[in-house]
């Protein structure tokens, strides 16, 4: 087989030339695999001879069988000589030839993986940010854990409401002076400043006091997900029904000792602190090794073919499929929800896409100029891991992998994962 490779940048065109031994070797493939699917009466299956094969379904059946089954494996072969690795599937040019005992000429066009041109990527420095867990931060915390436990209490009947307070309210709103599905409540416990309404509306309502009312007015969100509703100016008629304040439990040590694992609030303030520090500390170090992951990319070269970037996008949308079905949801919900359709959605994960992209080829890359290795004490860690994350054994994690077929993707991520600590153990 011969085999002449032009490119362009990604793109390249593949002319391959098959001898006609092979190609006939294809037809006599072409005419099992067609005997061994049809039935045929008077013949077992796949005992049928080619003339009754081809006076049932046909010549061209027969040779389009046939050049399917020499084209793929010529395409695959002139991958393998030539090592190229294609994103996208060929696209057949005009002017093949493919007759039986003739020599076959084709020409294929397919998009290449880029191999980025690496920069510097040893030795990097970026700044790391400083953990600090304030006082105050603390004290939050404790008084998140206060907040459920808290009582809500009448207010005096003077009182005006701020935020943080429960307005018990009737609302009534309209648009264009119609009511609408959805717009009346009576009775409702509104916490003012939670955001639970539209953009607007809890403002609107500080200052106020019991029995009074009043008249609020709002636009909806663009992205509001009632459509019909979207951006539209609507006015609520609302009655305030009663004040309530959230009364926190006194902090003592008796409290403590009985809503906690602690037994003084020093104790409690000291773990706070001391969990507040750690998740803290993780999120820095992560932020930390992705600058420095970044900083290498930044510095390589490429162009990133766009059919890559696409696909990325597809399993970025099969991963929120997943994610959605596991919380009860669906896509068609999420996208009604936030007032996107399918080409919004895409477009919204373009840039984290082709980010993900550009990483995956440098640390390729990289792990290819460090002659970078993944063995079998790798996978076996990378399969336990995986396996106390969820629970499970390792032996029914292990067959999953295999079954799906995802092996290759699992050590991708080792390989990649290596790679990124040449980055950052190296860094400066």
């Amino acid at each position: 087989m011969n085999v002449n490779v032009t490119r362009e940048g990604n793109e390249a065109t593949l002319k391959i030339t098959v001898p006609a031994v092979e190609v006939n070797k294809a037809f006599k493939q072409a005419v099992t695999k067609i005997a061994n699917q049809v039935n045929i009466p008077g013949f077992r299956k796949g005992k049928a001879p080619r003339n009754i094969i081809e006076m049932h379904y046909g010549k061209d059946s027969v040779k389009q069988e046939a050049f399917e089954i020499a084209a793929s494996k010529a395409y695959n072969d002139a991958l393998e000589q030539e090592k190229l690795i294609p994103v996208d599937e060929p696209k057949l040019q005009e002017g093949y030839t493919f007759e039986e005992d003739k020599d076959m000429e084709l020409s294929l066009k397919t998009t290449l993986r880029p191999e980025p041109e690496l920069g510097a990527y040893k030795e990097l420095h970026v700044d790391k940010k400083e953990v600090k867990v304030a006082d105050e931060d603390v004290d939050k915390a404790v008084d998140e854990l206060r907040g459920r436990h808290a009582k809500m209490v009448a207010a005096p009947a003077d009182a005006v409401i701020e935020k943080g307070d429960f307005a018990i309210i009737d609302f009534a709103g309209t648009v264009g002076g119609e009511p609408f599905k959805g717009g009346e409540g009576k009775g409702y416990p509104l916490e003012v400043g939670s955001g639970s309404f539209i953009p607007g509306f809890e403002d609107q309502l500080i200052g106020l006091k019991k029995g009074d009312s009043t008249d609020v007015d709002v636009t909806f969100p663009e992205d509001y997900f009632v459509k019909e509703l979207a951006g539209k100016e609507a006015v609520f008629k609302v009655n305030i029904q009663e004040v309530k304040h959230k009364e926190l439990p006194e902090l003592t040590d008796e409290y403590v000792a009985a809503n906690s694992d602690v037994k003084t609030v020093a104790d409690l303030k000291a773990e706070y602190r001391k969990h507040m520090e750690m998740s803290a500390e993780a999120e820095t170090k992560a932020a930390y090794e992705k600058d420095l992951v970044d900083e290498a990319v930044k510095n390589a070269k490429m162009d990133v073919p766009a059919v890559m970037i696409e696909r990325r996008i597809d399993q970025m949308i099969e991963e929120m499929k997943l994610s959605l079905e596991s919380r009860k949801m669906n896509l068609d919900m999420y996208m009604q929800y936030t007032g996107q359709d399918k080409a919004k959605l895409r477009e919204a994960q373009r840039a984290r896409a082709e980010e993900s992209v550009r990483t995956d080829l440098v640390l390729d890359a990289i792990a290819k100029a460090e002659e970078i290795k993944v063995d079998m004490s790798d996978v076996d860690a990378e399969i336990k891991a995986i396996a106390d994350q969820h629970g499970a054994k390792v032996d029914d994690v292990k067959h999953i992998i295999q079954s799906n077929g995802n092996m290759g993707l699992l050590l991708g991520n080792i390989l990649r994962r290596k790679a990124a600590h040449v980055i950052i153990d190296s860094a400066k």
